[in-house]
């Protein structure tokens, strides 16, 4: 498998320099640096962006910026992203890689609880991003909804959170019970298409009908 990821990685566009940076300094000084999107994803991120072409993205999780730099790569000139992160001890970290992507003009940093300040933007989206407290998806998911256009896209990362959705859930292990009761719940909604890709951790892909 390593040997596999190694030959993907080196057939896969080389990371930019400020992201390659961006990932080194996170692993280098962030706790859970696992967190990170990281090139494949963030590539992805990127490329889906660029195909949709959007005007208006949402991201809830930013943790230091890393997807939300690569998603508003291919945002319309006058094209803005929201980012919302609660820990607001990496604000600084944010804003530092934020401004030596020059995006600054691009991307909307909100540092609080997502849950608050969701209701408060007066935003249609055409592509969200959810990778935020896995025990809030669907909340967050509830709150969005209204906000993303008709034919929009949701992504929703670690969907598959470890491979612990397909075995019996414990009835303590709060984050699987809401990873699941999220992934049942949109693929039971008939108001949107849905597919998750077996990619990383898992990515729920959502559009809107």
């Amino acid at each position: 498998m390593l040997e596999l990821e190694k030959y993907v990685l080196e057939h896969t566009e080389k990371e930019d320099e400020i992201l390659k940076e961006l990932n080194r300094q996170t692993h280098l000084n962030q706790l859970n640096s696992r967190m990170i999107s990281g090139h494949l994803q963030g590539k992805l991120l990127e490329m889906f962006s660029k195909m949709i072409k959007p005007k208006r993205i949402l991201e809830i999780g930013t943790f230091t910026a890393y997807s939300a730099i690569c998603m508003a790569k291919a945002l319309k000139k006058d094209g803005k992203l929201h980012t919302i992160e609660v820990n607001d001890e990496l604000e600084d970290f944010i804003k530092t890689y934020i401004k030596k992507s020059n995006l600054e003009d691009k991307i909307i940093l909100h540092i609080g609880d997502a849950n608050k300040i969701l209701p408060n933007l007066n935003e249609i989206f055409d592509l969200i991003f959810i990778d935020a407290e896995k025990t809030e998806y669907l909340n967050y998911y509830k709150l969005i909804f209204d906000k993303l256009r008709k034919g929009g896209f949701i992504i929703a990362d670690n969907v598959l959170w470890n491979g612990k959705v397909i075995n019996k859930i414990n009835n303590k292990d709060k984050k699987t019970q809401a990873i699941a009761e999220f992934n049942n719940f949109v693929h039971n909604d008939k108001r949107v298409m849905n597919l998750i890709l077996p990619f990383r951790d898992g990515l729920m892909i959502l559009q809107k009908k």
